[in-house]
């Protein structure tokens, strides 16, 4: 198993991109990813957006993200408002927004929703993720749910039990408006982390997994 690091020197920053089509897309995908980075890197600078949400959703999304980006060297956090379900009728619209964004941060990572996800948001927010960055590093994160899209990834982030747990316990405490949802429980988080820790020889046994279409070495 090959082991790549972001490699940066010290006094400079990381700058990390998390895009999520809803309020609890980021968390679920990659929470434990940004809680290790937060932790290991001393110098992240995090812009965050979530593009649908209502004033409650909206309220948890700010909520959460304090919570992973509590070791941010610095941190932007942005709540928007298109309508859940119908991105792919406002793309354009949101389009416009992803070309504003680009012209305001320029990242060294981004991490965006899986190409195949089977959820019409969230390919969408893929989609724009690609048109709109050709030169940088796009990792995908996957979301378990009812689709039954998940994928054969090939990154992945091998994360201790303890960043494990605090991701866990800060998804449910905080998306309170989620759990009427069958699958949004601790056994789902944690068996997909244990799987993907399985696939990954990871010597903690759990990681998140994401995909990487393009990379560049050297």
């Amino acid at each position: 198993m090959l082991k790549l690091g972001l490699l940066k020197a010290k006094d400079r920053h990381l700058k990390v991109l998390c895009l999520g089509a809803h309020s609890d897309d980021i968390e679920i995908g990659c929470g434990g990813t940004i809680l290790k980075f937060a932790e290991k890197y001393k110098n992240m600078v995090f812009r965050w957006v979530v593009f649908s949400s209502d004033a409650e959703r909206a309220a948890e999304a700010q909520k959460s993200a304090q919570k992973f980006l509590k070791g941010a060297k610095e941190k932007t956090i942005s709540t928007e408002g298109f309508r859940d379900g119908f991105f792919p009728y406002v793309g354009a619209d949101i389009k416009e927004y992803f070309e504003v964004m680009k012209s305001e941060f320029s990242p060294d990572v981004i991490f965006t929703h899986y190409r195949n996800d089977l959820h019409q948001d969230h390919r969408v927010i893929s989609e724009l993720t690609w048109n709109t960055y050709r030169d940088h590093l796009i990792v995908e994160y996957e979301i378990p749910k009812y689709d039954g899209d998940l994928g054969s990834p090939n990154v992945f982030v091998h994360l201790d039990e303890d960043i494990c747990r605090q991701k866990i316990r800060h998804v449910l405490d905080t998306f309170r408006t989620q759990t009427y949802n069958q699958w949004f429980t601790e056994e789902t988080f944690k068996s997909i982390m244990k799987l993907r820790g399985i696939e990954s020889n990871s010597s903690t046994g759990y990681a998140e997994a994401f995909y990487s279409r393009k990379l560049v070495l050297g």
